[in-house]
């Protein structure tokens, strides 16, 4: 058997799996977001989406995802660097890998926890002498917890750009008088630009689609698209509507994989 015939043998299951769980799945929520909450064939889901209600949602899901993924970078990227610089810095990887392991939802009910009214994080303010505080059902507790769940998807792929990095660039800007801010603007971070692009992209997306968090954590207060999908599909009993929420919500995911995609680079 040829190469090409062996090739086009072992692509049967992947081509198989692209149809029928990525592909047949986009076609379905298409076809039922052209249907009303009657079952009528109407476009009236895609106008109803550009009323201020369904836009401010879709800028609040923006805004909140854009909060997630900034501060998982703010904290990832330091945290990454120190990683390559430590002796058992694969070990150290793991620890913070294998928290991403656990169940979500059990993340999400130990939270619940931490930060109630009677939780540790409250008996800490009472110590300090600060007091207890509403921390839970707050727009601090919903980031908090979702840059916990996050960063360690943030912190893979700028650690193995940083540890592909070759040292001798490095060296060489030291060499050439370089400052260690000036080293790593110039040097450091631009060639680890693309582990960022990575790491923001499998932050961002998820976060834009966030909706168990929203309901255990902020308790609501914060409604984003995967929201909305949710209440559609599960509450209100609009599968129209909430396809026609998952169709841009598509569509925005295809834009922004497009746009923190790594170009090659000329040589």
């Amino acid at each position: 058997m040829g190469d090409k015939a062996k090739f086009n043998l072992y692509s049967i299951p992947y081509f198989l799996w692209i149809v029928f769980f990525v592909i047949a799945p986009i076609l379905l929520v298409l076809y039922y977001s052209l249907f009303d909450i009657d079952g009528n064939f109407s476009l009236i889901n895609y106008k109803n989406f550009f009323t201020p209600v369904y836009l401010m949602m879709t800028l609040n899901s923006f805004w909140y995802a854009f909060l997630i993924t900034f501060f998982s970078l703010l904290f990832a990227y330091p945290t990454a660097y120190l990683l390559t610089k430590t002796k058992h810095k694969q070990l150290w990887l793991l620890l913070i890998i294998v928290p991403s392991w656990i169940n979500l939802l059990l993340k999400a009910y130990a939270f619940l926890g931490i930060f109630g009214t009677y939780g540790a994080a409250n008996k800490f303010l009472e110590t300090i002498g600060i007091g207890s505080k509403q921390i839970l059902f707050t727009d601090f507790s919903f980031i908090f917890v979702s840059v916990y769940i996050f960063i360690p998807f943030m912190i893979l792929p700028i650690f193995n750009a940083l540890n592909k990095l070759n040292p001798t660039f490095m060296d060489a800007a030291n060499d050439l008088g370089a400052s260690t801010w000036t080293t790593f603007r110039r040097v450091i971070f631009p060639l680890t630009l693309d582990g960022v692009k990575s790491g923001c992209q499998v932050v961002f997306i998820p976060a834009l689609s966030l909706f168990m968090l929203t309901r255990l954590i902020s308790g609501n207060r914060v409604i984003t698209l995967g929201t909305a999908i949710e209440q559609h599909f599960l509450v209100i009993q609009d599968w129209g509507m909430g396809s026609t929420i998952a169709v841009f919500l598509i569509i925005f995911m295809f834009l922004i994989m497009a746009l923190t995609g790594a170009r090659k680079r000329g040589v």
